[in-house]
């Protein structure tokens, strides 16, 4: 990370010009100092520091992790352990097996722990799986043999229900009322466990998942109690009947899974360049054991989650989603030998006149996916607003308003994924659910499915974002699975209405020509790829799902025709709007822009600096209190602001907090960032001798403070007139915390992430201006009914209960670490009150985002 010495101890040294000093502060990198001490004691010491300085590091939440400082520690420590195994050959005398074995260890570790975490995430999917199907089978009825057998298991090899699977009672309403009340139950449960353990348990996780892969540190997010409370609360959450998925919950369990394994690896709990390599490949065996597909589940960590994916990632990815499903696959959690509830098989081709119907759910799914988009969203702003304090209730109330209004139609009232498996499946050679191959019951299945497309897409839009775990992927695929199969029927009905036209001429007599059920399995890829804005790995997933080679090109021409449409209405899918909505330091590697503008125009002028001697340590530590920047420049005074080096802000509190525990230090003593020069001594600021940390002298006079053993005397500077465009693309690729701007060796000022992102909604906002003042109107007055009929619900719910069910203003004295932080980022905002979050603050506690 830094250009370090080997020991604590100043050094004698001439004080270089201007010119001098610009080369020796880029090849101090390179070049070491002679060691006061023993080499292998400092080489120890340096070691411990840099440890100490990393678990501090590692419990800092909301800040950004420097890759360039990354990468550099880890060739410090490479070349530590180079030397230690130097050492160790000379002193070794004969074959040591003992060595060779934990070289053959630490070598083989990376495929060690993706193998662990694959089984565990493969485990851990089969568990899901089976209690998922048990808690939505047991809404409906209950199995006379078994009770914890759901109705497939407990009817297995008959096709329409057995004797043994006995609905509640044989009275309609009496059924109803037990499912409107097992949802409701199961929807408060989950709720209550997110919002008391595990409030980052709640959502999809995907956003945030994409921005902790590309540095950014959100504490907990992927802890031990965020993966038990997910893995419980998901089968619940689905169970409820809530228009939600376990798809992008999967991806987060799954990343959980990973880094809490790893963090039992010394070599990845110091180095988050390695996490990141387990979270990538655990994100795609997350996608693998959701859909069956271990390819799909690479490409989409590639084209979706990653912005770093070199090859060794890729390999990393392929073997822990093999090793993921294949434990999945012995598990055989639905007995069928398939991964997921809906895969299906086809055996029919296609014919070329079906692409004009293929472009037409194409287009559908492009539509889907920005109307879903805009409006989730204000439905996500409305309920950060006005529901942060009621997030039980409105889960339980969105579960119970769901049951009742789904129940009646046979489409919504069963599981998503069982629905999808009805709906692809080919009327010939199959069972028959409830007549939806039957001509006679032609137009009625029409209409139930064009009801269900438009209540799912609206139940979609305001569920998708409540606190229980909930994804949107097979929510979206349900949704284009029914309108794919509505235009199958119709396209269908066509063609036996018109058998002799010429447009049907390349149907074969006597063989079925139009399949509905591949265009519920096109409408569900189109869905997919309208709201998450992903192609190659939406072909490669549903290939994988169906596994018809023949199904490619339509479904290509489907994706196509999807990101064509939704491009049209911007870029970017639902986790990159709520990146956005959140707040959250993102910079997108898949967005081009073109600003015409240089760095200087976008940078912050006005940088706190640290003078390279002559600051008192009174002075720094008020320094210290009174900011939160992450990190300070090292110039040579403040007038002329010739740039020397910068220095972290959890290197400069750990130097300060060492250097009091050594020996107890006075408030005037002088901070030297540099080594001091040889006349140093002679002057009013170095009174006494110079302080180093191994070897502090017992006079009770110091004066002076060595720091620039944690100065980086080579940090990433570029010039003001470099184009904004390029600075940008610095952040993506090297991932840098901040770049320093620099003019002829002086400091002119430092960007960031945020700066960047500041500067590039300005920009949109002014080409693409709006006025959300009515917006803002209709949803206090929206808040206003909601307000006064949740209160009498809660009120309700509280005297029927004795006081023992507390849904309403109860929840809104949770304690401040029960609460979620999320809640309190707002949208990044071109102008006004800052919204973005970039590292720079120093967060000690998640809720001080509201200040910010």
């Amino acid at each position: 990370m830094n250009s370090r010495s080997s020991s604590f101890s100043a050094q004698t040294i001439r004080r270089p010009t201007l010119p001098d000093r610009a080369i020796s502060r880029r090849l101090s990198a390179l070049s070491t100092t002679e060691p006061a001490h023993d080499g292998a004691a400092a080489g120890n010491a340096e070691h411990q520091i840099t440890e100490e300085i990393e678990e501090i590091k590692r419990y800092e939440d909301f800040t950004t992790i420097d890759w360039v400082q990354d990468a550099a520690r880890e060739q410090l420590r490479r070349r530590a352990r180079r030397k230690e195994d130097t050492r160790s050959l000379e002193r070794e005398v004969g074959f040591n097996w003992r060595r060779k074995v934990w070289e053959l260890y630490d070598a083989g570790q990376a495929w060690i722990v993706v193998t662990l975490v694959g089984a565990a995430i493969g485990l851990n999917a089969a568990f899901l799986n089976i209690v998922t199907e048990w808690l939505s089978d047991v809404k409906l009825g209950y199995c006379t043999t078994a009770f914890y057998l759901n109705e497939q298991f407990c009817c297995w090899g008959e096709d329409n229900g057995c004797d043994d699977w006995h609905r509640w009672t044989s009275l309609w309403p009496v059924n109803y009322l037990l499912y409107f009340l097992f949802s409701t139950l199961f929807a408060l449960t989950a709720a209550s466990l997110v919002k008391s353990f595990a409030p980052y348990a709640a959502g999809s996780g995907i956003s945030e998942i994409k921005c902790i892969i590309a540095g950014f540190v959100m504490k907990g997010f992927l802890g031990f109690w965020t993966l038990l409370i997910k893995s419980i609360c998901l089968p619940l959450a689905i169970a409820s009947g809530l228009s939600v998925g376990k798809e992008g919950p999967s991806v987060h369990y799954a990343v959980c899974t990973g880094n809490v394994i790893s963090r039992f690896f010394d070599k990845y709990k110091r180095n988050a360049a390695k996490t990141r390599e387990i979270l990538s490949a655990c994100a795609a065996a997350g996608v693998a054991v959701a859909f069956g597909s271990p390819i799909g589940g690479v490409l989409f960590s590639l084209e979706e989650m990653s912005s770093y994916f070199p090859l060794k990632t890729m390999w990393r990815s392929y073997l822990c989603a093999l090793v993921a499903t294949a434990v999945l696959a012995a598990m055989n959690p639905f007995r069928t030998g398939q991964l997921v509830m809906f895969q299906v098989k086809y055996d029919r081709s296609w014919h070329f006149f079906e692409v004009i119907f293929f472009i037409f759910i194409g287009v559908f799914g492009g539509l889907y996916g920005a109307f879903v988009m805009k409006w989730n969203l204000r439905a996500q702003s409305f309920r950060k607003k006005y529901l942060t304090k009621h997030a039980i209730l409105e889960a339980t109330l969105l579960a119970a308003g769901t049951a009742i209004v789904c129940y009646p139609n046979m489409f919504l009232r069963i599981d998503m994924t069982e629905s999808m498996e009805i709906l692809f499946l080919e009327c010939e050679g199959s069972e028959d659910y409830d007549g939806i191959c039957e001509a006679k019951n032609r137009w009625s299945m029409v209409l139930s499915l064009a009801f269900a497309t438009i209540l799912r897409t609206f139940l979609v839009i305001i569920s998708y974002g409540c606190k229980v775990p909930a994804g949107i992927f097979v929510p979206s695929m349900a949704i284009g699975a029914s309108f794919g199969r509505m235009v199958g029927i119709l396209v269908q009905a066509l063609h036996e209405s018109f058998p002799d036209s010429r447009f049907f001429a390349a149907c074969e007599p006597d063989v079925p020509c139009i399949t509905p059920g591949t265009y519920a399995f096109l409408g569900a890829g189109a869905a997919l790829s309208g709201i998450m804005h992903i192609t190659v790995s939406v072909v490669v997933i549903m290939f994988e799902l169906t596994g018809a080679l023949t199904y490619i090109l339509p479904t290509m021409i489907v994706v196509g025709v999807t990101k064509a449409v939704g491009d049209r209405f911007g870029k970017g899918g639902i986790a990159d709007r709520m990146i956005w909505f959140n707040g959250f330091p993102f910079l997108d590697n898949k967005e081009e822009h073109t600003f015409n503008v240089p760095v200087s125009q976008v940078m912050t002028s006005d940088v706190t600096v640290l003078p390279e001697h002559g600051l008192g340590l009174r002075a720094m530590e008020k320094l210290l209190s009174q900011t939160r920047f992450q990190g300070f420049p090292i110039v040579e005074d403040r007038i002329s602001k010739v740039l020397l080096g910068y220095i972290g802000r959890t290197e400069l509190r750990y130097a300060i907090d060492r250097a009091k525990k050594e020996q107890p230090i006075s408030p005037m003593a002088r901070c030297f960032f540099t080594p001091p020069s040889s006349g140093a001594a002679q002057t009013p600021l170095s009174a006494g001798p110079s302080v180093t940390f191994d070897d502090i002298a017992s006079s009770s006079d110091q004066q002076t403070l060595d720091f620039s053993h944690f100065v980086d005397f080579t940090p990433l500077a570029v010039h003001p007139r470099l184009p904004l465009e390029t600075v940008m693309e610095i952040f993506k690729k090297m991932g840098p915390r901040a770049i320093l701007i620099e003019y002829r060796g002086r400091l002119t000022g430092l960007v960031t992430v945020k700066d960047c992102l500041k500067y590039q909604f300005k920009v949109e906002a002014q080409e693409n201006p709006r006025d959300d003042s009515d917006l803002n109107e209709r949803q206090e007055k929206l808040w206003t009914v909601i307000h006064r009929a949740g209160d009498r619900i809660a009120d309700k719910v509280l005297s029927v209960s004795g006081g023992k069910i507390k849904l309403g203003g109860s929840s809104s004295r949770v304690a401040r670490w029960n609460e979620d932080p999320r809640d309190y980022r707002s949208p990044i905002e071109p102008s006004g009150r800052d919204h973005i979050l970039d590292g720079t603050e120093d967060e000690e506690d998640g809720l001080e985002l509201e200040e910010r």
